[in-house]
């Protein structure tokens, strides 16, 4: 293993263990009173790190060149799945989301394994070159944004969004055509904000939020800010969050960066944050040193749709952007996450192993 995806593959497993030890100490309370299990997320989570580490590993052994006649396969049965979720029986409702797919031995969420097949798919379409291709590509790309977006999911739909349009970017599409994509995903996310009522007024409770009135703010990022406010520069100490006794929603999977720094403070949010820096600039540097243009573009589109979302997520925190329902990647508890996250990361280090660097 070259030592870039030794540091890849480390900083993985950090982020994992940091967000299983947040867990451990962060969600008993909730667990207990909710589930009747106070180590319910913490135990789930444990076996879905252990089980994504081990599918990392193997794919890490797999050449990444293999997924370039994979890639239409792949990205169909992915299309399929994502239609499934709709039908009676097989599709979980939950919070009035259809998201999962209980196949009964394990529930299976499809847009997290869209962000791969998708950007393989790309990767492989795009590595050729082609004239004429944006109409093809914007008919693609909105057929997969949407059926992510009508379960709902639109913070998810926006990775897949961006992810796609960095992909396509870096095949060398013309300046143009990225103005093009620029404006309709920017008037579609407005669209489908604007359409659903609750998102509607969440956009708006943000723009009207005022930063020197906390009164002002929706029961959320109030907690949020309260939970940042309390963490200071050194934390509360691990263990001693306040936040975690039922007073922060979705303490276990968005809003988990606000215990964390709740705990460990400025300094400690800037260390985790810094991991999530250097994931990325390595995934970027391993994807550069590809041999060829769809190790690129598949390397460039697998680090981007993490940091994306680790992006949007770590934003919406520290109220830069509206709350969106994204998880913090290897850190927010959700095994679908955790293990394409940890299958991407062994793409990433194949190529890795490939550009022997």
């Amino acid at each position: 293993m070259g030592k870039s995806a030794a540091f890849l593959f480390s900083m993985s497993v950090i982020l994992s263990l940091i967000g299983i030890f947040i867990l451990y100490e962060s969600s008993t309370y909730s667990a207990l009173l909710s589930i009747g299990d106070k180590y319910y997320f913490v135990k789930n989570q444990a076996v879905w790190f252990v089980l994504g580490i081990i599918l990392c590993l193997i794919v890490s052994k797999i050449d990444y060149q293999k997924y370039y006649v994979l890639a239409l396969p792949l990205l169909m049965g992915t299309l399929l799945l994502l239609i499934l979720v709709f039908l009676p029986g097989i599709g979980l409702k939950l919070k009035g989301a259809h998201r999962w797919l209980n196949l009964g031995f394990i529930i299976l969420q499809p847009s997290e394994i869209l962000k791969i097949t998708l950007t393989i798919y790309l990767a492989a379409w795009l590595s050729a070159k082609e004239k004429g291709r944006l109409i093809a590509f914007l008919m693609l790309f909105f057929l997969a944004v949407l059926l992510v977006a009508v379960e709902p999911d639109l913070g998810t739909a926006f990775i897949v969004a961006a992810t796609s349009a960095i992909v396509y970017f870096l095949s060398g599409a013309p300046f143009r055509d990225m103005i093009m994509i620029t404006i309709l995903m920017s008037g579609s996310i407005f669209a489908l904000i604007k359409v659903v009522p609750y998102r509607f007024e969440r956009l708006l409770a943000f723009q009207n939020f005022d930063p020197n009135n906390l009164q002002s703010a929706p029961y959320h990022i109030k907690q949020i800010l309260i939970a940042l406010g309390l963490g200071g520069i050194t934390g509360l100490g691990f263990g001693n969050s306040i936040q975690k006794y039922a007073y922060l929603p979705e303490l276990t999977t968005d809003s988990i960066f606000a215990i964390f720094a709740e705990e460990a403070g400025l300094i400690g949010a800037t260390a985790l944050i810094s991991c999530f820096v250097a994931l990325t600039i390595t995934g970027f540097y391993i994807a550069s040193g590809a041999r060829d243009t769809f190790g690129k573009l598949l390397g460039a589109g697998i680090i981007s749709f993490i940091t994306v979302q680790a992006f949007v997520n770590l934003a919406s925190q520290v109220i830069l952007i509206p709350l969106t329902g994204v998880p913090l990647p290897f850190v927010s508890y959700g095994g679908s996450s955790l293990i394409i996250n940890f299958i991407a990361v062994g793409i990433l280090m194949n190529i890795s192993r490939r550009n022997k660097q």
